[in-house]
């Protein structure tokens, strides 16, 4: 399979259904950055550590450095979704289902984030994907449940592990620092905690950015007549692009989103806020590494929820936590039979 960008040029151009393909997975990352991404610096602008704009700078710039870094390091994050559904051999079908995927993504994030309730892009990617599939084999045949599996672990793992992995942070962090002069820990957690909101904003980088690297190789695979991408190394052209519009999403911020997780959920003290960005980050890295796609806010959410029952239950704001937990509980549902009928609808017209 030709991965060059002279011919990835050549195909948009002269291929409509590939042309839309990349504009709506362009969408969805910068979409992604633009949701997703003020997770990463919630802690440290509701902990006043930095203003909001310059978080927002200075996420957009890790996220650049987090998917074009990670992906040339261990790729097997866009591996896994990839491979996690058939759109079988019509390869002319398959990226018109792709197409109806990524529309049911844009159209669900979107309105999510318009509430200002944190959204779950991996797992609207995940729906999708599965729904679209499902409707182009006309059952579950569309689904490799062996790569599938991976997301259930993923949803068990940002859950618990950054719920236990904030705990154990936050309790450590509190017993070295117990007797310490409160304004001098301060001071320390203040640029500690900007150094973390920078490796979460890192990690969302890597693991998110990879998704959708995954998806976009896809439809180039289908866009050359292939049905998968086994075997086909990620071309730098296509890290770089999908690096540079997940910044530009992020530089764009979402502040009713960095109120919601980083002030609604649990109030933070610093060194509570290090620890929960330290914790997420860490969980994210696991994850990459392995190969499991992960939702950040899951994780990120996780991980302020064991921060804040270090002090108490009751410094959680659980009704915050339900509605997220909601929000989670309906995308894959809602963005399956969004992107089951997009699919049938696009392939019927087209």
């Amino acid at each position: 399979m030709d991965t060059s960008f002279s011919t990835f040029l050549q195909d948009i151009t002269s291929t409509p259904v590939m042309l839309i393909s990349v504009l709506l997975t362009l969408g969805v990352i910068f979409v992604n950055g633009w949701t997703d991404a003020p997770n990463a610096i919630a802690t440290c602008v509701t902990t006043r550590c930095m203003g909001v704009r310059s978080a927002i700078w200075m996420s957009a710039l890790f996220n650049f450095l987090g998917v074009f870094i990670m992906t040339q390091i261990n790729s097997s994050v866009a591996s896994t979704i990839s491979n996690m559904v058939d759109f079988g051999g019509n390869t002319h079908q398959a990226l018109i289902a792709l197409c109806a995927a990524l529309f049911s993504i844009v159209i669900y994030s979107v309105a999510a984030s318009y509430f200002g309730i944190p959204t779950s892009e991996s797992h609207s990617l995940i729906a999708g994907l599965s729904g679209a599939a499902i409707a182009i084999q006309n059952g579950i045949a569309g689904i490799n449940m062996q790569e599938w599996a991976k997301v259930l672990y993923g949803l068990a793992l940002s859950l618990i592990l950054g719920f236990v992995t904030g705990w154990v942070i936050c309790k450590l962090v509190s017993i070295l620092c117990c007797k310490m002069d409160r304004r001098k820990t301060n001071r320390f957690f203040k640029g500690a905690q900007i150094f973390g909101a920078a490796a979460m904003s890192f990690m969302h980088g890597a693991q998110d950015g990879q998704k959708f690297i995954g998806v976009l190789f896809l439809g180039i695979a289908f866009s050359n007549g292939q049905g998968s991408v086994n075997g086909v190394t990620i071309p730098i052209w296509l890290m770089l692009l999908c690096s540079v519009v997940m910044a530009c999403g992020t530089s764009v911020g979402g502040e009713k989103i960095i109120k919601s997780v980083g002030m609604d959920m649990v109030k933070l003290e610093k060194y509570q806020g290090f620890s929960a960005d330290l914790s997420a980050a860490f969980c994210l890295l696991y994850s990459s590494l392995f190969g499991i796609p992960v939702s950040t806010t899951h994780t990120k959410t996780s991980a302020i929820m064991g921060v804040g029952a270090v002090r108490r239950l009751s410094a959680i704001n659980f009704g915050v936590v339900k509605d997220m937990v909601l929000t989670w509980i309906f995308t894959f549902p809602g963005c399956g039979l969004i992107s089951f009928a997009m699919a049938k609808l696009f392939i019927a017209i087209f």
